[in-house]
């Protein structure tokens, strides 16, 4: 397998959680009317832009008297910086998974009602198993991995090509999607912790009060010369 194309430009962003130049905390267009509530996406999300959710890095979630869960987000929509990724990006992070049953924790992108690619999204239900999303040309592909558990820490890349979405797992490029994101996408940068609310997985067990997850770093690189994807030939295409 080629290195970790991630490794190759320097970063354009750094995230910085306790910016609110870089991010806005506790509301995303992605939820309807901005939130603070989706119950159509089986989310038990109550949006709070409370720091002690999101600011430190640690995604944290905590059950309410009505049943709804205060929840902690981070977008870079509406911030002063107004950051996007753009075609042919690479984003690094590394993240704590959590080990609550309901927890939902996601790092994607999204602009204008669409636009959304999934870093990754992760149930501890499913405990080795990572989703990881093209919604922009469409594809959807589950990666089971036993470096993937419950309150384990992983490392993700993703690169957005014009042709290919390529994603690496703890320093290993292991899926290129055939679909890619288009020569003109860009997006904005979403990271939260949501609920679910029982339709599609397990909601929170009865005696649960609090969840949480992770997020130790999170840069984007933006190549000079154009996509790595060229170099990522060897990788193979998404099952």
């Amino acid at each position: 397998m080629p290195a970790d194309p991630v490794f190759t430009a320097a970063p354009v962003f750094t995230g910085d959680f306790a910016s609110p130049r870089q991010w806005v905390a506790g509301r995303s267009w992605a939820y309807p009317d901005g939130g603070p509530v989706n119950p159509g996406d089986n989310k038990l999300d109550h949006l709070v832009a409370d720091p002690a959710y999101c600011r430190s890095g640690t995604f944290r979630a905590t059950r309410r008297p009505d049943g709804l869960w205060d929840t902690g987000l981070l977008t870079t929509e509406d911030s002063e910086e107004g950051f996007l990724v753009r075609t042919g990006d690479l984003l690094r992070t590394r993240v704590r998974l959590p080990t609550e049953m309901g927890a939902w924790p996601a790092i994607w992108t999204w602009r204008d009602g669409d636009q959304e690619i999934d870093v990754f999204e992760y149930h501890p239900d499913n405990p080795d198993l990572l989703e990881l999303s093209n919604h922009v040309r469409g594809g959807h592909l589950y990666r089971r991995d036993e470096a993937v558990r419950p309150g384990g820490w992983i490392d993700l890349g993703v690169e957005f090509g014009a042709r290919h979405v390529v994603w690496t797992l703890n320093g290993t490029p292991f899926c290129r999607d055939r679909h890619g994101v288009g020569r003109d996408w860009h997006a904005y940068l979403i990271v939260n912790l949501s609920v679910c609310a029982g339709r599609y997985h397990p909601p929170p067990d009865p005696d649960v009060t609090e969840m949480s997850f992770e997020v130790a770093s999170l840069t984007v690189h933006r190549p000079q010369h154009g996509s790595d994807v060229q170099g990522l030939r060897e990788v193979p295409p998404c099952p």
